[in-house]
Formats: C-alpha cells, sequence, structure tokens
C-alpha cells in the first residue's frame, strides 16, 4: 500500500486527525473547494485569473468523488481530516466527512498545495518551522486584491515560513520549479507592507516564532478561496479546512519543473 493511501485509510477511520504537514512525504497534497455546478464556471475562471494562489490540479465531473489520476481509491467525501461547510459566506459546520451535505450537482476543484514544495525545502536541509515544531502553517489574510471573477472577489491569503536571508534565497529557487503548487514567494521582510500587523496573530493556522536574523517569507496559499468565499457569499460550499489537505497519489517530483 502507497504511502498516501495508508495515510487516506486512516483519515477515513479516524485515526488520523491532524493537520497535514509532513503526511506522505512525496505525495500531492490538494486544496477543496466544491461548489454547486452553477457556479463552477466561474470559480474556473477565478483560479485561471489567479494562478498563484489558486493552481488548478484537477477538476472533478459533477456529483463526482474523486479526482481522475490523483487516487484509484480517493474518496473527495472522506479523505480529508476536517472539512469546512459554507452557507452564504458563513461557516456553518466543520466535520470530518461530507457525506451528509453531499449532492450531485457538485463540482470539486482540486488546487495546488505549497506541502508540496516544503517536501524540496527539508530535502536542501531548511528549517521549516511549522513542520519542526508539528504545528500548523500560519495564514494571513493580506491587502493584495485578488482578480475577480463573476461573483468572486475578494483578498489574498499568504502563508509564512521565516529564514534566514541566505535560506530565503534557496527557498526562493527552490520553490519557483513548482509554479502548480504556489511557485515562489509573493513578498519578504516587512508584513506590513501586505497588510499584515501582527505575525503572531494568523488569521489561519498557528503562529511560529521568527528568530533574530530571519526574514518573514510569504507565499500565496490556497486557503484565499476560504476569504473569496467569505466575501463573495456562495450560496453553499465545502471546503478543506485550512492546513487539513487532501493526500493524493501523484508524486511531487512530477510537478517539478527542471
Amino acid at each position: 500500500m502507497l504511502a498516501s493511501q495508508q495515510v487516506r485509510q486512516n483519515i477515513r477511520q479516524g485515526i488520523f486527525t491532524q493537520p497535514t504537514a509532513g503526511a506522505a512525504p512525496g505525495f500531492v497534497q490538494a486544496n477543496l473547494v466544491v461548489l454547486p455546478k452553477s457556479l463552477a464556471a466561474d470559480f474556473m475562471l477565478f483560479c485561471q485569473r489567479n494562478p498563484k494562489p489558486c493552481p488548478l490540479l484537477s477538476i472533478s465531473d459533477p456529483g463526482s468523488t474523486f479526482f481522475p489520476g490523483y487516487g484509484d481509491d480517493l474518496d473527495i467525501r472522506t479523505d480529508i481530516p476536517r472539512y469546512r461547510v459554507w452557507r452564504n459566506g458563513e461557516l456553518i459546520d466543520e466535520v470530518s466527512n461530507v457525506t451528509t451535505y453531499w449532492r450531485d450537482d457538485l463540482i470539486s476543484f482540486a488546487i495546488g498545495c505549497s506541502f508540496s514544495f516544503e517536501e524540496a525545502l527539508v530535502a536542501e536541509g531548511l528549517d521549516v518551522r511549522h513542520i519542526s515544531c508539528a504545528s500548523n502553517v500560519p495564514m494571513y489574510r493580506s491587502n493584495i486584491s485578488t482578480q475577480s471573477a463573476g461573483p468572486f472577489h475578494g483578498p489574498l491569503v499568504v502563508s509564512m515560513r521565516p529564514f534566514k536571508p541566505a535560506d530565503a534565497i534557496r527557498a526562493i529557487q527552490l520553490t519557483s520549479k513548482f509554479p502548480s503548487v504556489h511557485g515562489a514567494p509573493v513578498h519578504i521582510g516587512d508584513a506590513s507592507q501586505i497588510g499584515i500587523s501582527d505575525l503572531s496573530k494568523p488569521d489561519f493556522g498557528e503562529p511560529v516564532e521568527v528568530r533574530a536574523g530571519e526574514l518573514p517569507v510569504f507565499w500565496a496559499c490556497g486557503v484565499t478561496p476560504q476569504a473569496v468565499l467569505m466575501a463573495s457569499k456562495p450560496e453553499f460550499c465545502i471546503t478543506h479546512a485550512p492546513g487539513y489537505m487532501l493526500v493524493t497519489d501523484k508524486l511531487n517530483a512530477h510537478l517539478a519543473i527542471i
């Protein structure tokens, strides 16, 4: 059994309930957005206009519970440790599976996740702080606006990882090889320049220490659609909870541009 299949099995059985950073090394993890078919075309256009925060990996058929090529036994309804259910932009539930909410008109979007490029950072010997501290990556709403499409609009959400300057340069080089999972950072250094007043108070995830001599480095984040949903207020939507991803059977190495 592949490590990714084992993780999904453990999630379905309620054995694995934590954030998925570092789970099933080598395998692609994905953010999830599930919307009614009536909104799918506009959301696909939103992703195309905002490829940094919303790099599309796959789109399901209406009512389908899997993404072709991402895992033969994968079930979108059960294979994420924590889901969020939204109505009119309001969070109404957090659950370990969404079977009772499933509808035949739903289309699912798998969006690239920075957990995929973190493997390359760790392999290079860089300290990815939330992994070494066994916490959830800190994520922040920025003052950078996304490009709107149909009803979808809202702020760019960024994830942050602190590095010493030389390591930050190496992190830029490494992550630029992964455009399908957010690619290179969108900002380095002074967080106030992108509208973040306090790094110790992330909007999503958990704070990590930025040590003396380190720079905060910010990447576009796949939680951006959740901030957009809050602003756009679609009648119904399902997403992953921030930090709790869909582990697939596709290899991270296949996403890298050499």
